[in-house]
């Protein structure tokens, strides 16, 4: 396969690409021409941007709105494998490939396409659970490792949908894996906090706080919750108060008030003597007039 921009700059080129259809492993263009193409045939596609890169194009080399000119052979075609029968290397290798698919979307803001391919790595990067040597066991080590990173992705994906149950489930994924991992035990705090579960989000976040005491996004979260707490056991637990059982603590706010009806009390006596002194110089005019 070969890719090349209108001005014939090759911007991609990968003899031996292989992809599952329906896997968004590429793009549109791409899939959909490989679906009609038979095993031995040469093809020229011309593909238009909306089914290529788009809008965002892909840095640094395919601008926005960019036609591609692909040139493609379809060497062979066969079943999807079962990930537990291939070696660990073929499980990590395409594994990352999906993973680095997702990221791929996710810089994109394509964040439904991105939770999708994360979901296919992961399909992929499993571990066997089968006894063996020490090289077996460091080998299901770094699977388990990738697929950790996978799940903090996907997470993170998820969040950015507001699909909070799907991302509080994944974060409880990564901590079965990896019970220590502070990103997956901060997002697992602040999402129960948000969802008023505060012990289990105060027991949570006091673990990732130990575990990295010096990270100000946890302190700043943890005082979220206690002033959370509080707020709520103030709200439930007040009544309402005469003024003078408050003492000075109301002073300060009856002040103004005080002024201002006293103010308005000095305006009125004013006034009334005004009118009464207006009232009193009309009659003497009359008066002196008759």
């Amino acid at each position: 396969m070969q890719c090349v921009l209108e001005d014939r700059t090759v911007v991609e080129k990968d003899c031996r690409l292989a992809l599952v259809i329906g896997e968004g492993d590429v793009n549109q263009a791409l899939e959909e021409c490989v679906m009609s193409m038979q095993k031995g045939e040469i093809t020229l596609l011309l593909a238009d941007s909306l089914y290529a890169y788009g809008l965002l194009g892909r840095e640094p080399d395919i601008p926005a709105w960019a036609a591609l000119l692909y040139q493609l052979q379809l060497l062979d075609v066969r079943e999807k494998p079962d990930p537990l029968t291939l070696p660990v290397a073929d499980r990590i290798r395409i594994g990352n490939q999906k993973r680095e698919r997702g990221n791929f979307n996710f810089q994109r803001e394509e964040y439904s396409m991105a939770v999708r391919a994360y979901s296919m790595a992961l399909d992929v990067l499993i571990t066997c659970g089968r006894d063996g040597g020490e090289k077996v066991e460091e080998e299901e080590e770094e699977v388990r490792d990738y697929r950790v990173k996978c799940l903090n992705n996907l997470a993170t994906a998820q969040l950015k949908l507001e699909r909070y149950d799907e991302a509080l489930h994944t974060s409880r994924d990564v901590l079965t894996l990896e019970p220590n991992n502070v990103k997956s035990l901060f997002r697992l705090g602040k999402l129960q906090s948000d969802m008023g579960e505060y012990e289990e989000a105060m027991e949570v976040l006091k673990r990732a706080l130990k575990l990295e005491p010096a990270t100000k996004a946890i302190h700043v979260e943890l005082s979220k919750l206690v002033k959370r707490q509080s707020g709520g056991r103030d709200i439930q637990g007040w009544k309402p108060k005469p003024a003078e059982l408050l003492g000075e603590n109301i002073t300060p706010f009856l002040i103004p008030s005080k002024k201002k009806e006293s103010g308005t009390s000095w305006k009125c006596i004013l006034c009334a003597l005004v009118v009464a002194l207006s009232s009193l110089v009309t009659s003497l005019i009359l008066t002196a007039r008759n």
